[in-house]
């Protein structure tokens, strides 16, 4: 009797980690989505900013050499 009650109880040990590995896993493929969605966003506010550094960077050059 005893020997099924273990059984029992490893078997519900299983059911119970799988479940969190499942979930788990779940949760880690879709912050990989949302990462990738995340950058899909922001690439363009990226590209803009560096073109504005790049244009505040040749002015400040322009300026040094003239002034």
């Amino acid at each position: 009797m005893l020997l099924i009650v273990w059984i029992v109880v490893v078997v519900l040990a299983l059911v119970v980690l799988g479940g969190v590995a499942y979930g788990v896993f779940g949760a880690f493929a879709r912050l990989g989505r949302e990462v990738a969605s995340f950058e899909r966003e922001v690439r363009p506010v990226l590209q803009q900013v560096q073109a504005a550094a790049a244009a505040a960077e040749a002015r400040r050059d322009r300026d040094d050499d003239a002034g």
